[in-house]
């Protein structure tokens, strides 16, 4: 039986949540040692960038082995984790690390509206299959969280080009994920609105980090 035909278990809650965060809390945790003990912002990046390479293979160790499969947004932050982290150690520059996610952001925007403009459904690569909503209010959706991307993108640029690295790391985690929580929970109004009656009414559930 090949890996794709391997049926997914129903990992645990934090399953979950390590494969999203762990690289980023092992980031930050680094980046905050080596500053403590006197390092410069950038070599203090560098450094912490080991965190990012060794986190993303962990998580997608860990997703590989509870759910059996390689969840496509935590596989995508991964690779790009690993590639850009790559490139910070490789060429002793902490800007590639610092421009990932604004790689990130507007790649995940682009997505959204190609497949809008294809007439396309790609919120059901972001977010599942949690819900079943009408085709105009999936519309809706997509162009907004194409829209949340974009603007999650220039807000990286402006926090990396004006702050220090510990406040941009920071506003990467966990205040990204905060700013995702909070957008996703501002659309419950209008999902609850359309959900079919036969369908529960529940919380969107927020796009795996794309941080």
């Amino acid at each position: 039986m090949s890996l794709s035909e391997t049926p997914r278990r129903n990992a645990p809650t934090w399953v979950h949540w390590f494969v999203n965060y762990a690289g980023l809390a092992i980031f930050l945790a680094t980046l905050l040692v080596m500053r403590l003990t006197h390092h410069s912002d950038d070599d203090s990046a560098i450094i912490a960038s080991w965190a990012i390479v060794g986190g993303s293979l962990l998580a997608i160790m860990v997703g590989l082995v509870w759910e059996r499969r390689l969840a496509p947004m935590p596989l995508v932050t991964a690779v790009l984790g690993l590639i850009f982290g790559g490139l910070t150690l490789f060429f002793h520059d902490a800007r590639f690390i610092k421009i990932k996610p604004t790689i990130l952001y507007t790649a995940f925007g682009l997505f959204l509206m190609t497949g809008l403009v294809r007439g396309k459904n790609p919120l059901k690569a972001l977010m599942g299959d949690a819900f079943h909503l009408p085709d105009p209010v999936v519309r809706i959706l997509t162009l907004r969280y194409a829209l949340f991307f974009f603007a999650l993108a220039i807000a990286n640029e402006a926090v990396w080009r004006t702050q220090s690295t510990v406040v941009w790391a920071f506003f990467k985690f966990p205040g990204v994920a905060i700013l995702i929580f909070l957008f996703a929970m501002s659309q419950t109004p209008l999902m609850m609105k359309h959900m079919p009656d036969e369908e529960p009414a529940t919380e969107p559930p927020p796009p795996s980090d794309a941080t």
